[in-house]
């Protein structure tokens, strides 16, 4: 099962992404994961599906091995869709004693899921082209500014 987790682990390859600055990976990372929460249409999430996509290409990260990682979230994306579909109020689409499918709640959960996949793929794209130490470094360097306050970021990164 553990071998199946790919969040977190580091693939080697020869890509534009494995020689990028890691603070660069780091912001984008942050940067795309916002986008998904913020935009919630269709055109949105096509534009970052179409994102996903390039990425995943560029990488030169087997697109299996990335998807592997899907497997650890199974669960929580099955009680989410469920809850949401079940549970958020609504035009009924469909009842069954004190359970009801709403529109809504189809519309909450298909959103939800889909930001949770991507949230998933986006950041194994970060960590499946980045090693754990330059990660590390990566965010020591962008707080480095705290420093003046006297924030430890060594020990925070």
């Amino acid at each position: 099962m553990i071998r199946d987790i790919t969040l977190g682990q580091y693939y080697p390859a020869d890509s534009v992404l494995h020689r990028m600055d890691p603070r660069a990976k780091l912001v984008g990372t942050m940067v795309f994961i916002i986008s998904v929460f913020v935009f919630h249409t269709f055109p949105g999430y096509a534009v970052a599906t179409l994102f996903l996509a390039g990425m995943i290409i560029i990488s030169k990260v087997p697109p299996k091995f990335m998807f592997k990682g899907l497997k650890a979230i199974v669960m929580l994306l099955l009680i989410t869709v469920v809850f949401n579909i079940l549970l958020t109020p609504g035009k009924v689409l469909w009842q069954w004693g004190i359970l009801h499918v709403t529109e809504e709640g189809l519309k909450l959960a298909g959103r939800m899921a889909i930001r949770l996949t991507y949230l998933v793929i986006g950041s194994s794209i970060m960590t499946l082209t980045t090693t754990p130490n330059q990660l590390t470094d990566g965010l020591e360097r962008l707080l480095r500014p705290l420093n003046k306050l006297h924030v430890p970021i060594h020990e925070i990164a």
